[in-house]
């Protein structure tokens, strides 16, 4: 079978394509079709002359969306945005599709578009990001594959919270009295398995219920998480540095066509060179001070303060070594200013804001202990997660990245509802 991505190796060729009419137009005893097949985009030819009656009046009925088995002859043509068209020489409907396909030529507004979502997924511009988001995670498994992580899979139902305050998707588990949640990081379960492989990473849905409409939340999203052995603060920083770059990279190299499609500036994404910014949180404040934000000394920063931040760097922005007390219990202070973790945020550049949180983690038993019982979580349900400390405690760190922040970044998006296939928000369960 021939893909439309692939015909640029068989000029002069008959071939033949199976797919979808995206879009047609006649001009007397021509026909034009716009054909996609899910690798791309073509435009077919046919003079009524060179064509079967059968074949012209099948032509002569097509609707919008119906699929179809074309032949025709390759062709360089400049004039097209893939630089080939085919002349046809034989076309034949698979299924033709009603008149009334519910995606005009009109403008929509977002709330239409995400009803048909299951529609407007054929779009060349959601099938533009739909490919850039493969590539980014094609590029995470692979910088993984080539830097001695396994993939470790951990579970999606969960008994507690990983950081005991995000707000969680609860559920009873067989019985009443018993609770389940659904998982926000697979985190925790990750260093378990750390201490069994040494480096690990999972990828998969987390799903939070916080009740936020903000243009970089969703209810349910994709997270990749890393942890390492023997890694210490430096080296996780590292390693998110490389990563980064591996993904722009391939990004750059294998979505040029999608990125057009996209009208996104690339400049921006060929400035993501190492090294990138390093700011500590106190030096951030009062970069956020001078700009004109209210930031308390000890406050996290807010979206708002991420992009202020962010537009005024080219490249992305390390910020560590945040206040203690707005961090996560497991992560481990500054042996320099114990009132600080040593722990990071990634922000991307272009004002889109935090991708990336990472940290090293508490590997001491008693100072862990102690941790848990400051932010008032109950010790049981992390009688496990202690043992890790129990038997063979090493020095170990780890991130993790939203897939859907980093396509948003990536792609150029506003909001990230366009960067995953069926966006889950509070207002929004279907389709």
């Amino acid at each position: 079978m021939t893909f439309i991505s692939a015909i640029g190796s068989r000029v002069g060729e008959e071939i033949e394509l199976k797919g979808w009419a995206y879009n047609f137009r006649s001009s007397g005893k021509i026909f034009f079709l716009q054909l996609r097949d899910g690798s791309g985009r073509v435009q077919v030819v046919y003079a009524q002359d060179a064509l079967a009656p059968a074949h012209w009046d099948a032509l002569r009925s097509l609707r919008i969306e119906s699929s179809v088995i074309v032949r025709g002859t390759v062709k360089k043509d400049d004039r097209s945005p893939t630089g080939f068209e085919l002349d046809g020489t034989s076309f034949a409907l698979i299924q033709r599709a009603p008149e009334d396909y519910p995606i005009g030529k009109k403008e929509h507004g977002p709330d239409f578009l995400l009803d048909e979502r299951h529609l407007w997924l054929r779009s060349e511009r959601q099938w533009a990001i739909q490919r850039v988001r493969n590539t980014i995670i094609n590029a995470t498994f692979a910088y993984f594959n080539e830097n001695g992580f396994i993939k470790f899979d951990t579970p999606i139902l969960t008994p507690t919270s990983c950081e005991g305050t995000t707000e969680l998707f609860e559920m009873p588990y067989f019985d009443e009295e018993q609770k389940a949640y659904l998982a926000q990081s697979g985190q925790l379960y990750l260093e378990a398995g750390i201490m069994a492989l040494g480096r690990c990473f999972d990828f998969g849905p987390v799903f939070r219920a916080e009740k936020s409409k903000t243009r970089r939340h969703l209810a349910e999203f994709w997270m990749m998480d890393a942890e390492a052995a023997f890694v210490e603060h430096e080296g996780n920083m590292h390693i998110q540095e490389e990563l980064i770059l591996r993904i722009v990279k391939e990004v750059l190299e294998k979505n040029a066509y999608e990125l057009r499609v996209l009208e996104r500036d690339v400049e921006p994404l060929k400035k993501v060179q190492a090294p990138f910014v390093r700011l500590t949180h106190q030096e951030a404040v009062r970069q956020l001070r001078a700009l004109g934000s209210d930031i308390g000394e000890r406050s996290d920063l807010g979206a708002d303060d991420e992009t202020m931040l962010t537009e005024q760097y080219e490249r992305p922005i390390f910020i560590e070594k945040y206040p203690a007390e707005v961090k996560a219990f497991y992560m481990k202070r500054d042996p320099s200013e114990p009132d600080r973790a040593l722990n990071n945020d990634l922000l991307a550049p272009e004002g889109f804001g935090e991708i990336i949180g990472g940290s090293q983690r508490e590997d001491h038993l008693e100072t862990l202990l102690a941790r848990i019982d400051e932010h008032r979580l109950s010790r049981e349900p992390f009688e496990w997660y202690l043992d890790l400390r129990r038997y063979g405690s090493v020095p170990h760190s780890g991130f993790g990245y939203g897939l859907e922040r980093i396509v948003g970044w990536i792609c150029g998006l506003h909001h990230v509802r366009e960067t995953i296939p069926f966006p889950r928000m509070m207002n929004r369960l279907k389709p």
